[in-house]
């Protein structure tokens, strides 16, 4: 089959590459590069990348709307699109090129978690099992026909990059089989949503329970992190102490911080500008005390 394909993330990878093996790729599609790292020099995302190491032609359009884009896919004639966390929605006039349309990999159990950050929002509220969906794109966000899902469970204990590069390989062979699946409508009235991260949601709020707090570790990373006003937190884990939300309970292997329910024992952190230092060599360098508030 012919395809096009937009993606741009490491997340859809996996996808390009099965597509790849099983169809004639006739144009990969990804956001503009952008600036990263110390230096700020502007770096190819993933995707192209890939593409360019598979010998797969690319575009980077800062707009796909733009009319000489669009002309430039319907030249191509392509049978069907495929999007993989592309990052932009795609027009109407976009979607209606292919005779087969648009499908999507989607990272979650539709309808739960429509939206920019499903991993990273199921993961937050403490979700036991995701998955990926394959999905006939419309023009409404995440809303179309279902054609395939599949399902995978979600360890108490994991962070979204192990969940994302195993949720990227389901998907890549689960939208091989999707191609010719039956459709299957979604109950709308299910939806949940999984709106993009903010920075400022990283910062902590004591009065949470413990668990909710380490969930919301594992979800934000590696961006944007968990953090107090003068400390992102590298490494904790849940316990069970019990005082003041936000004061210090215990100074042990760790520094132990009572919250609403439980506690959290902070093992790793780093103060802006600082190397990354143990919470107990931290606290005892600092003068912290059992009672000293965070």
């Amino acid at each position: 089959m012919r395809v096009v394909f937009f993606g741009t993330p490491q997340f859809a990878v996996p996808s390009l590459e099965a597509l790849a093996r099983a169809h004639e790729v006739l144009l990969v599609v990804a956001q503009p590069d952008k600036p990263a790292g110390r230096g700020m020099k502007l770096q190819a995302p993933a995707v192209i990348v890939r593409a360019r190491e598979l010998g797969l032609p690319v575009a980077q359009p800062p707009k796909v709307r733009d009319a000489a884009f669009l002309e430039s896919i319907a030249a191509l004639r392509p049978e069907a699109g495929v999007v993989v966390a592309y990052g932009k929605i795609l027009p109407k006039a976009l979607l209606d090129i292919p005779p087969r349309g648009f499908l999507n990999v989607h990272g979650s159990l539709l309808p739960k978690y429509r939206g920019a950050a499903p991993i990273q929002r199921a993961i937050e509220r403490g979700e036991r099992e995701t998955g990926v969906t394959i999905m006939r794109i419309d023009e409404e966000l995440d809303h179309g026909p279902m054609l395939l899902a599949a399902r995978t469970p979600i360890d108490p204990d994991e962070h979204t990059p192990a969940l994302a590069a195993r949720l990227a390989t389901i998907g890549a062979a689960a939208l091989l089989e999707s191609f010719d699946a039956p459709e299957t409508p979604q109950d709308h009235e299910q939806a949940t949503f999984a709106p993009k991260i903010d920075k400022s949601e990283g910062l902590i709020d004591w009065s949470q329970p413990a668990r909710a707090i380490y969930d919301k570790f594992r979800a934000f990373d590696p961006w944007p992190g968990v953090f107090t006003p003068e400390l992102k937190l590298i490494d904790i884990e849940p316990t069970q102490h019990a005082g003041t939300p936000g004061t210090i309970v215990a100074i042990d292997e760790g520094v132990v911080i009572a919250t609403g329910e439980g506690a959290i024992r902070l093992k790793t952190v780093q103060r802006a500008g600082k190397p990354k230092v143990a919470a107990a060599d931290l606290a005892r360098g600092s003068g912290w005390k059992p009672g000293h508030a965070l």
